[in-house]
């Protein structure tokens, strides 16, 4: 993918244009990047797939605020996808806390039959967990250096960073991170309000 990138500042260009192919080209290109990203996040399946159509929706809905970065629009969108998902992840929140407030008539439970998936699953949450302990700026760093191997001059510019900032964010996160993924239980899940949400800082 690394040698398309004059056509697909191309393929962008078309898009605002009002060329509908050339939206799909570039759909086609990153949606498997952003549904893995929101994978990544969510740990689920369909949720996956709603945040990574709500990305692409907003990639329309806001195409006259998108940075386009090193030629890729795929930076802008792994960090609406991020936005998405914690968004997501919110209302899903809500939404059991709902849940565990109603009446219970059975145990609507679903027993795991196949021991690989629910390993499996455990590492989705695990890792999806460990995430959620980074800051909203965090995890945009780590999504674009560590997870799509941005370089962290392209991270920094898409998120309005220093390079330098940008590095020590890094550092920050890695360190997070793995105590995180240690059991580390001081590590609090971030509530900060998420200030780059569709590239909005100053």
């Amino acid at each position: 993918m690394g040698n398309n990138t004059d056509s697909e500042e191309g393929l962008w260009h078309q898009s605002l244009l009002g060329h509908g192919d050339a939206f799909g080209a570039l759909y086609d290109l990153h949606r498997d990047r952003v549904f893995r990203h929101a994978y990544r996040l969510c740990g689920n399946h369909h949720e996956a797939e709603d945040i990574m159509a709500a990305s692409f929706l907003e990639l329309w809905r806001r195409r006259k605020q998108v940075r386009v970065v090193e030629g890729s629009v795929l930076p802008w969108l792994l960090v609406t996808t991020t936005n998405m998902s914690r968004n997501s992840a919110r209302t899903a929140l809500r939404y059991q806390r709902l849940l565990k407030a109603l009446p219970r008539s059975g145990d609507l439970t679903d027993p795991t039959a196949d021991s690989y998936r629910s390993y499996q699953d455990n590492l989705d949450h695990d890792l999806a967990q460990a995430l959620a302990t980074l800051t909203p700026e965090d995890l945009h760093l780590v999504t674009l250096v560590v997870f799509e191997e941005h370089t962290i001059v392209a991270a920094a510019t898409v998120l309005h960073l220093t390079p330098a900032a940008a590095k020590s964010r890094m550092h920050r996160a890695r360190q997070r991170l793995r105590a995180a993924l240690n059991g580390d239980a001081s590590t609090n899940t971030p509530t900060a309000p998420t200030p780059v949400l569709e590239g909005e800082r100053p």
